[in-house]
């Protein structure tokens, strides 16, 4: 399910941002695959390739160099670090991180629900189940976890929603570390994670920004945070 309006080359353009932020298949600076490999990698024809790399570059992302191939660009905007950096280096307490999440991430699993590719939900369970295999093995899943709620925030085709995660990820990180001292928060996370998937899976809009909603206000509940 399409977003409506997008061409099957804007689709692909998408997915190759995907692949470079949230992915993190090719770093800044990369050389991207040869024009047949990527084209049967992304399961499209390399006419499309080549209308999504022209997208790409002229919005900053890729640049070509005659004769050495398709290049990552060089550029800080493409590094969550960067984005929204004067608002990211506030110093936010847990209450604060924990209490925007609650207001931004159900509608984006909404959204999401509704407007993610094919692609996009599949990136989704992807990182969701990878996160639980790294939870029941015991493993930091810091940055799984990150990339499960980015390629949510991703599907929902709001640019606003993209550049708010870097902040999020503060919220995201400390929770994963308060959370290896209690285990029932670690268990609700787990379920939390199963619950918000299956809604996902069904394209159940309203599901998954319930599911959302009951995850995050697990995760206050359980580091004592007042949601009222």
């Amino acid at each position: 399910m399409k977003k409506k309006g997008k061409s099957l080359a804007e689709n692909t353009a998408d997915d190759i941002l995907a692949m470079i932020t949230i992915d993190k298949k090719f770093s800044l600076g990369d050389k991207l695959p040869n024009e047949n490999d990527l084209s049967s990698q992304l399961k499209v024809s390399r006419t499309t390739l080549r209308e999504a790399i022209r997208i790409l570059v002229a919005h900053n992302v890729l640049e070509i160099e005659r004769g050495k191939g398709t290049f990552v660009k060089k550029n800080p905007s493409l590094n969550d670090s960067v984005a929204l950096k004067e608002l990211s280096e506030i110093p936010m307490d847990v209450k604060d991180l924990y209490e925007m999440r609650l207001i931004f991430e159900p509608q984006s699993a909404f959204l999401a629900a509704k407007r993610a590719t094919d692609k996009e939900l599949e990136r989704i369970l992807y990182y969701g189940k990878l996160e639980e295999e790294q939870i029941l093995k015991k493993l930091d899943r810091t940055e799984v976890e990150q990339a499960f709620h980015k390629s949510i925030a991703k599907a929902t085709h709001n640019e606003f929603m993209n550049r708010l995660m870097p902040i999020l990820y503060q919220a995201i990180g400390k929770g994963v570390i308060l959370s290896y001292a209690k285990e029932d928060i670690v268990q609700n996370t787990l379920n939390d994670h199963r619950m918000i998937m299956e809604f996902l899976a069904k394209r159940d809009a309203l599901g998954a920004k319930t599911a959302m909603e009951l995850h995050i206000i697990h995760a206050m509940r359980g580091f004592g945070i007042d949601d009222e």
